[in-house]
């Protein structure tokens, strides 16, 4: 059962390794300059912490409509309220190399009907409209760091060879040709791959792919904006087009890194524009722990919640109708 992985020291280990890193996160980024960081935190207020926190879930919300179109455009349909939660109990595991530990939700889709290599199909699309909505993001003030323009260019082939081979008819036909006659000790999961390939293809139809586009800008470009006014309450003359590009770019290097949440990558690209940009070291850092704080880490929170919800009710089916909440 699901519920399984949920259960005793699992569970127990995964909050223990969440609370760590956060507490770790914290040491080392406020480990010189605390006071400042602290003080800087106050300029920020609670509205200003309410305002980010809003546009973070704007964010959340936009990419689970996402994610609700591509398993709709494989032929699964699943209620809005429980793949809500399933999906957002992904986010406690965003703190993974390249967020592969988001693609637990498969475990809770599967008891759904869902099978396996369409969950991760979706998971995949998922991080190519993302990477295509960063490296669009990072346009906006890449003439202003020509320097980027090395980690921006890696952004976009990977955006095509995925674009290639979630795309390509021709080559999902030599595959699929080629799994009917393989045999071998990795027979298994090639067909697999081969499956998730074919599912992954029904997630980039033209429109599909408009629109999944159209909304990934819109919730990162969300979180940009947040960067931006944090920046503005911190006394900042940064131009809105290269905040949005130090973050957008920042996600980048987190992203091709392959760290954990990106962490340290992330948090040094952005800590080193905004010294470049005229900001003091300790306000940079505050901006960036913060920012960090409101997006990555909130997600992470949000995570949490859903999946200690998931392991109480994943089983318990609803009274009016007997459908699985």
């Amino acid at each position: 059962m699901t519920a399984g992985y949920f259960a005793g020291w699992r569970f127990r280990a995964l909050i223990i390794s969440v609370v760590v890193a956060v507490g770790g996160y914290l040491v080392i980024s406020l480990y010189s300059g605390w006071q400042d960081v602290v003080e800087a935190f106050w300029k920020i207020g609670l509205p200003g912490t309410l305002i980010a926190l809003a546009l973070s879930l704007l964010n959340y919300g936009l990419r689970f409509i996402r994610w609700q179109m591509y398993l709709e455009s494989m032929g699964h349909k699943v209620a809005w309220r429980p793949s809500l939660r399933i999906y957002l109990s992904g986010f406690a595991l965003t703190t993974t190399p390249g967020k592969a530990g988001e693609a637990f939700r498969g475990v809770l889709l599967k008891q759904r009907g869902v099978p396996l290599p369409a969950t991760l199909a979706a998971f995949v699309s998922e991080r190519l409209s993302d990477l295509i909505a960063i490296v669009l993001l990072t346009l906006l003030g890449l003439s202003q760091y020509p320097q980027a323009q090395n980690l921006v260019l890696i952004g976009i082939v990977a955006i095509l060879a995925m674009l290639v081979a979630l795309s390509s008819r021709r080559f999902h036909s030599l595959l699929l040709k080629r799994s009917e006659t393989y045999s071998g000790r990795f027979e298994g999961a090639f067909r697999a791959g081969v499956a998730l390939l074919k599912d992954a293809h029904n997630c980039h139809s033209p429109w599909l792919l408009c629109i999944a586009t159209l909304l990934s800008v819109v919730a990162w470009g969300g979180e940009a904006l947040a960067f931006y006014w944090v920046l503005q309450w911190l006394g900042s003359d940064i131009s809105l087009s290269f905040a949005v590009f130090i973050y957008a770019l920042s996600v980048l290097a987190g992203a091709i890194s392959f760290l954990p949440g990106g962490l340290g990558s992330a948090e040094a690209v952005m800590i080193s524009l905004l010294v470049l940009k005229g900001m003091t070291m300790p306000v940079a850092i505050a901006a960036t722990v913060f920012i960090r704080l409101a997006t990555l880490w909130f997600a992470v929170f949000i995570g949490l919640v859903a999946l200690i919800r998931s392991r109480h009710g994943e089983a318990l089916p609803d009274e009016n109708n007997g459908e699985v909440l």
